[in-house]
């Protein structure tokens, strides 16, 4: 537990270091194990030095989990706090399901010349998250609509380096262009099992979807449970903690990470 309190003060270190660098901060929150230990560390600073907690954003692909979403909502009423929902609605209100299809010619001007940028010229596409054109409109597009419009200068993300292969070489302090800003990692050098730790030692909230066997939360149609035992009590050596995600977008995260995913 010395190692854990180790790294649990790098986070807060790091996250300290991010308020006295720039103005204009804001917390990305999925509603996973995580993102939640993040806001955590992020409040406690806020609370220490007297800062104002920057805005959390959470950013709604269309096809999440409704447990996520309830356990979002605890998260704002037993903290305090208000959680900003983006989302990329003009794709959305042209669909009733995912497996629909939509029509380019529909969307608005934002959205086509973003399907531009990343090479698709195709008249239409099916709205499934197994895809990657709909994982960029819907997760990478309303983060970089958000961060332009309010001028965000450094955003705290909760990704690990041991979490996804893409993810690996990153560093704590990562600036990014298009629109430029900073990425800032605070549980970066956390593992999985040191995530469950400091939850359990914190004594914080989650989501109960790890409580049935969920190991790593994605979107609702291509995220499966891996057991059905809790998350935290599953064998992380042999079963890797995103298994449970789609294949074909495990594949393209690098892909995706390059033009603004986290």
């Amino acid at each position: 537990m010395i190692i854990l309190e180790k790294k649990i003060e790098l986070s807060k270190y790091i996250i300290k270091k991010a308020f006295e660098k720039f103005n204009k901060l804001a917390v990305t929150f999925t509603g996973g194990k995580d993102s939640t230990l993040m806001l955590y560390f992020v409040k406690s600073v806020c609370s220490e030095y007297g800062y104002k907690l920057p805005d959390v954003i959470f950013v709604n692909d269309g096809d999440i989990f409704p447990e996520v979403i309830f356990f979002i909502k605890s998260v704002e009423r037993t903290w305090n706090i208000q959680v900003k929902q983006l989302c990329n609605r003009d794709v959305l209100k042209h669909i009733k399901k995912v497996g629909d299809v939509v029509k380019v010619s529909k969307l608005n001007k934002r959205n086509r010349d973003e399907l531009s940028k990343i090479g698709f010229d195709k008249e239409e596409f099916r709205f499934t998250l197994e895809s990657f054109v709909v994982n960029y409109l819907m997760k990478v597009v309303p983060l970089k609509e958000y961060i332009e419009k309010n001028k965000v200068e450094g955003l705290f993300v909760a990704i690990r380096w041991d979490e996804q292969e893409a993810r690996s070489n990153e560093t704590f302090f990562s600036p990014r262009n298009n629109p430029k800003h900073v990425r800032i990692h605070p549980v970066l050098h956390f593992t999985e099992r040191d995530v469950w730790d400091a939850i359990f030692k914190l004594k914080l909230p989650y989501c109960r979807l790890y409580e049935v066997g969920y190991r790593s939360l994605g979107s609702r149609s291509n995220t499966v449970k891996v057991s059905d035992i809790p998350a935290w009590e599953q064998d992380f050596e042999k079963i890797p903690e995103r298994v449970c995600r789609s294949k074909n977008l495990e594949s393209n995260l690098k892909k995706l990470r390059k033009l603004g995913f986290f």
